[in-house]
């Protein structure tokens, strides 16, 4: 593996730093639907042409647009008086210039894919799904539409890391543990539309969390009051749980409020796209559901692109799978891994021009890691392993945004 260089870090890893900043855009967030309806469509194409030709065929649905509508909130329940705009654009392979099948598949799979996350948002009344996909290039058609391994039909890199930190933990599973059916089914009022942002100042945590409510289930300010009480209970506990007592935190909730001027976060569907708010596929969170300057990150849009070829997304989850595979086989003598990893379009994919595995040691020494590192990625940086990768991200295994 002549591409593979393994470098050792020096310093303090992330978790030891002085200032961390880690952000969960959830469920709701109109950047996290863009992205859930490009992936949506991207699975559906993927299945359709194995179904019907044995294989994945060259598509990429990743540029994709929500415009948002507005809506007239009310205690009790309000309306949506202008629908959301969806627009999802981008290549793919369309058999017998058909383009209304692919429009076809397009729409079942967002329609599908909002059904299946969200109780009050409802796709033909509460918005329009726009689908602009036209045919792709024949020299990118021909990467992946071959017997052998695929070749990259992009040059672009993937970058990912473990472990978490305590503070990236807490972030996934706040907004996580409020969009949980557990909870909804508890506290129905909870909408979709969850922001979690975490500021760690040495073991001080400032947690600030943007939650929509449902309007239907508040009465009036008073009511909205004690229901923002009971969220913040709910996070509490769980943050109580989680850090034990090495940490001081303090969590605020829905921090624009102003309530003496009715003021307030409501929602009618549970997301803030129903009034004014937009989103861009790509902009919300990384491969491991995160957003962390602290790291290194890669800016590429993963949801919608084909998990074959396109290496923006088939690499950031390998990047993912083996940094995470590092570390759980070597964690005794490491405390972070980062991998990178860059193609050359047209070249196999697994023949990057550089596969970049940065390791920071624990206190003492083990002569033999990088044998060790070098080992673990040799046995898994191979066509087989990137197949299983393919199957898993259909299979939605992946925390892919």
């Amino acid at each position: 593996m002549a591409f593979l260089t393994i470098e050792r870090l020096y310093g303090k890893p992330v978790s030891e730093m002085k200032v961390e900043l880690v952000e969960r855009k959830g469920l709701g967030h109109p950047d996290y639907i863009i992205d859930l309806l490009c992936e949506s469509v991207s699975r559906e194409l993927s299945r359709f042409y194995i179904n019907e030709y044995g294989k994945i065929l060259h598509h990429n649905v990743d540029k994709g647009l929500l415009v948002g509508g507005e809506s007239q909130i009310k205690f009790g329940g309000g309306i949506v008086t202008k629908p959301i705009e969806i627009f999802v654009a981008g290549r793919a392979t369309i058999p017998d210039d058909n383009y209304s099948l692919i429009e076809e598949l397009a729409i079942k799979a967002m329609s599908t894919a909002i059904n299946n996350n969200f109780r009050f948002l409802d796709p033909v009344r509460h918005m329009h799904l726009n689908v602009l996909i036209r045919k792709g290039a024949v020299e990118l058609r021909s990467l992946l539409e071959r017997e052998r391994e695929p070749l990259a039909n992009d040059t672009s890199f993937g970058v990912s890391y473990a472990p978490l930190t305590d503070t990236e933990k807490l972030a996934l599973g706040i907004e996580r543990l409020l969009n949980s059916k557990e909870i909804k089914d508890k506290y129905p009022y909870i909408g979709e539309d969850i922001k979690v942002m975490i500021l760690r100042n040495k073991n001080k945590l400032k947690i600030t969390i943007a939650a929509a409510f449902i309007d239907r289930f508040i009465s009036s300010v008073s009511d909205y009051k004690n229901k923002k009480n009971e969220v913040l209970d709910i996070v509490d506990e769980y943050v109580r749980g989680m850090l034990g007592g090495n940490y001081k935190y303090k969590i605020y909730l829905n921090t624009a409020d102003n309530l003496k001027r009715k003021k307030i976060y409501l929602t009618v569907t549970g997301t803030s796209a129903e009034m004014g708010d937009d989103g861009n596929t790509g902009r919300g969170n990384r491969v491991n559901g995160l957003i962390t300057p602290n790291r290194f990150m890669s800016l590429e849009a993963v949801a919608g692109k084909n998990p074959v070829s396109h290496v923006g997304k088939i690499y950031n989850v390998m990047a993912s799978y083996l940094s995470n595979k590092i570390y759980e086989e070597l964690s005794d003598y490491i405390s972070e891994v980062y991998v990178r990893i860059l193609s050359q379009i047209g070249s196999p994919i697994t023949k990057p021009q550089t596969l970049h595995i940065l390791y920071r040691m624990k206190a003492g020494k083990n002569t033999q890691i990088k044998n060790d590192i070098r080992r673990i990625v040799e046995d898994t940086f191979t066509y087989d392993t990137f197949k299983d990768v393919t199957k898993d991200i259909l299979e939605g295994e992946y925390l892919l945004f």
